[in-house]
């Protein structure tokens, strides 16, 4: 690291005392996001500097992390980190790229041979490289406060080179509102920090195959732990919004739209179907007042009806709106009863962007608050330090249907192995508007998503968060009976995960056990596929099974599904049929629950 006076943090080596130690221990999520119990073990070696700094180095079964501390009295400017990456010419990588730090991270994730990144080209992390002998090598960090967000900038040369987006100096208040907040000038440094402090961990996890990819918990483990004293509010559970179907509700003797009747109607569906909450998105009031209201909604109104309802109302904000009337939207939702907060547009993960996020979480949680974070940088553990975090973006999702075809089965067999590595993923699963890979078309006002009935809803298994949002109407949901009493079923908590097969890109099969309950879901690209399921996970005895599966059809009609029911013994062997972006997904319950 260099500091403003262009001098080497830790540049002067000379050891004045190391230290050694192993840790195995098991550690107990106050989220059960894949596990209820996750295995802490690893070797570390600390080395302290005489002048007073310090590295840290961890080595897991799973990987290496090292992070740098420091303990002196006065304040740093950092201007730079220095790290730099050396790979293999035939190596390859799996990342999302962007012209500038500015980004949505919302970008494809691009397959290039390392010697195809141009010097200067930025990824941002997770960044997943495949090495000739199937080796696969996941880089991100972990642990970062006050302090930017890492980026990797490639050499020309086969390699990568830290870089760090710089201190905002003034910021873009121009055009589009969700624009606003931008940075339009930067300073010369990275970072302004205490002299006594840790730095990120920076990740280097290792797998042999796919399934050490899925089981990684690396990112959470080096995380700070929850500092919340009482978490017993904190509620995971299923969220239906009115964004993303346009409030188009029909069957009804009211006009739809964001008013006080359409909310109603969704909460009375929630109830009904055992969802936990309902989200009023982009639209409730104005994006820069978050005070008041639209006409016709009437929020007091709204918040009262579901409570009587057992069911918690959420709000979108707008970042910058939120940071502006911070101690009234947050007096505010706290008098209307909101139960949590969807941040939107942020950006950014400069120094004072990072700082931000948990400003939000730690005064959602002192409110009673869940977060959910949209237009996102991706997880680093600040869920693990604030368990009401819950989920975030930071990929493209579901919601990308409404406007490009990026959102397909393709990408959705990379995100268990890339993005979900570090952390929930607010995907948005389960649609009942089903379109194939030919017959899709970006519709905003009537929007689909790619692939079959079966795969949609096996996504709610395969793609894992502890906020789960469903895109659809209640009207939709209403018309497919069967799929979404199968879908209530689906917990959003997991006693533990198991990647039973998978090939990055291809298909993936993942079964999840919440308590006595497996729910095992497959999906596929868009290539045909028939798969053998073991199900030697399930302890001795015999089962019943549920399943919905891919229709005869299916492949030209994508809403075609069949379900299916019948007992089966541990340890069968179950014969799955996948459509052209096809799914499966099941439920097994011992039989005598």
């Amino acid at each position: 690291m260099e500091t403003g006076n262009e001098k080497e943090l830790f540049s002067d080596f000379k050891v004045q005392k190391t230290t050694r130690k192993t840790v195995n221990e098991t550690v107990t999520p106050e989220i059960k996001e894949k596990a209820a119990v996750l295995t802490n073990s690893y070797n570390e070696l600390e080395i302290k500097f005489k002048a007073g700094n310090s590295a840290t180095f961890r080595l897991f079964d799973e990987g290496l992390a090292y992070r740098f501390s420091a303990d002196l009295n006065d304040s740093l400017t950092i201007t730079k980190e220095n790290l730099i990456i050396s790979l293999e010419e035939s190596d390859s990588i799996r990342f999302q790229a962007s012209k500038s730090f500015n980004s949505s991270y919302e970008t494809p994730y691009e397959h290039r041979i390392i010697s195809a990144i141009e010097k200067d080209e930025l990824c941002h992390l997770p960044l997943l490289v495949e090495k000739q002998n199937g080796l696969f090598v996941m880089i991100t960090e972990a642990d970062l406060y006050n302090y930017p967000g890492l980026w990797l900038k490639g050499t020309g040369k086969a390699g990568f080179t830290a870089t760090n987006p710089p201190y905002p100096k003034k910021l873009n208040y121009s055009g589009s509102v969700y624009g606003h907040g931008q940075i339009a000038e930067t300073e010369n440094f990275i970072a302004k920090v205490n002299g006594a402090r840790t730095y990120p961990w920076r990740i280097f996890a290792i797998a042999g195959n796919e399934t050490e990819l899925v089981e990684n918990n690396m990112v959470y483990l080096l995380a700070s732990p929850n500092v919340l004293e009482d978490i017993s509010w904190i509620k995971p559970g299923v969220v239906m919004f009115d964004w993303w179907a346009k409030n188009n509700v029909f069957g009804v003797d009211f006009k739809a739209g964001v008013n006080t009747e359409t909310a109603k109607y969704f909460i009375d569906y929630c109830a009904e179907m055992g969802f936990r909450y309902f989200l009023f998105d982009d639209g409730w009031c104005a994006k820069e007042d978050l005070l008041h209201e639209v006409e016709g909604l009437d929020m007091a109104e709204v918040t009262a009806y579901a409570k009587t309802k057992g069911v918690d109302v959420m709000l979108w904000v707008i970042w910058h709106a939120l940071e502006n009337q911070w101690d009234e939207s947050f007096d505010l939702f706290e008098k209307w009863g909101i139960k949590g907060i969807k941040m939107d547009f942020m950006n950014r993960d400069d120094q004072k962007m990072v700082e931000f996020y948990e400003a939000v979480a730690q005064k959602a949680a002192e409110k009673k608050m869940v977060v959910n974070y949209h237009g996102a940088y991706k997880p680093c553990g600040l869920r693990r330090k604030y368990p009401n975090v819950l989920t975030r973006e930071g990929l493209i999702e579901f919601e990308y249907n409404g406007w490009t075809n990026e959102a397909n089965p393709v990408h959705h067999n990379l995100l268990p192995y890339i993005r979900a590595f570090t952390g929930p993923m607010d995907y948005i699963p389960a649609t009942m508007r089903n379109s194939t890979k030919d017959n899709f078309r970006p519709v905003g006002d009537y929007p689909m998503g790619i692939g079959t009935r079966a795969h949609a809803i096996a996504l709610f298994v395969v793609l894992n968060s502890p906020m789960t949002m469903l895109p659809d109407a209640p009207s939709d949901y209403k018309r497919e009976q069967e799929c979404t009493g199968f879908i209530a079923k689906i917990p959003v908590e997991w006693d533990e995960t198991k990647l039973l097969q998978g090939k990055i890109e291809k298909y993936t099969v993942m079964a999840r056990r919440s308590v006595n309950e497996w729910f095992v879901g497959a999906i596929t690209n868009y290539g045909p596929r028939s798969l053998e399921i073991k199900t030697d996970f399930l302890k001795p005895g015999k089962y019943k099974l549920e399943a919905i599966q891919d229709g005869i059809n299916a492949n030209t009609r994508a809403e075609d599904y069949r379900k299916i029911e019948n007992e089966i013994n541990a340890g069968d062997t179950i014969s799955i049929n996948l459509a052209s972006g096809g799914g499966w997904v099941a439920r097994i319950v011992p039989v005598n629950q």
